[in-house]
């Protein structure tokens, strides 16, 4: 007896509707968290500022005085900010990201107060003779102000600030004379360490 077979095959059932909603839920998921977090942390910047701050390191270790030792600094300070600034800037265009959107505002005004705080810090504990204490402050404030604006950021720019925070906390109890050891392995090495870590993950 011949087999007869349906006119129509089965047909492929289609994708559950819950699936599909699944799927929606979780890429609106993962933009707004991409919209709401700052990306533009440059990692090759950070390298940069990690290189002139061993620079730096080593010049100021030579210093004749002390305000020759505070001005190496303060100098280098200007040149890391000024190739953190471009990096960034650099590294928002190629994304197609405007660089003062609401994640950056949210970093900015976090990160700034410690940096503000560290400041008028160096200028009271420089006019005081204290003067063995600034890099410890310096590198702590730096890493608090690092973590408050992680906050906002991608995951290991707060393990980043955690680093300097624990690094300007053995600074601020060791001899005056290892002054330019942790200024230079914070702000030269962790910079380079974790510079290339966020370049390599996260796109430069």
């Amino acid at each position: 007896m011949a087999h007869v077979e349906p006119i129509r095959k089965n047909a492929v059932q289609p994708a559950a509707i819950h699936d599909h909603a699944i799927d929606n839920l979780r890429y609106i998921r993962e933009t707004m968290e991409r919209a709401g977090s700052f990306t533009a942390v440059p990692g090759w910047g950070g390298v940069a500022m990690g290189a002139t701050a061993l620079a730096a390191a080593g010049l100021a270790s030579h210093a004749a005085s002390r305000e020759t030792w505070m001005l190496s600094w303060l100098i280098e300070g200007v040149i890391a900010v000024a190739a953190g600034l471009l990096a960034m800037a650099r590294k928002a265009r190629a994304a197609g990201l405007p660089l003062w959107n609401s994640p950056a505002r949210k970093f900015v005004f976090s990160f700034v107060p410690p940096l503000i705080a560290g400041a008028a810090l160096t200028v009271a504990m420089w006019q005081v003779g204290a003067w063995s204490v600034i890099p410890g402050i310096w590198l702590m404030l730096y890493g608090a102000g690092v973590i408050a604006g992680g906050a906002f950021s991608t995951p290991v720019v707060p393990v980043m600030g955690a680093c300097f925070l624990a690094t300007g906390a053995i600074a601020i109890f060791t001899p005056a004379a290892w002054a330019d050891f942790w200024l230079g392995f914070g702000f030269g090495a962790l910079h380079i360490i974790f510079g290339a870590l966020i370049a390599r993950k996260y796109g430069g």
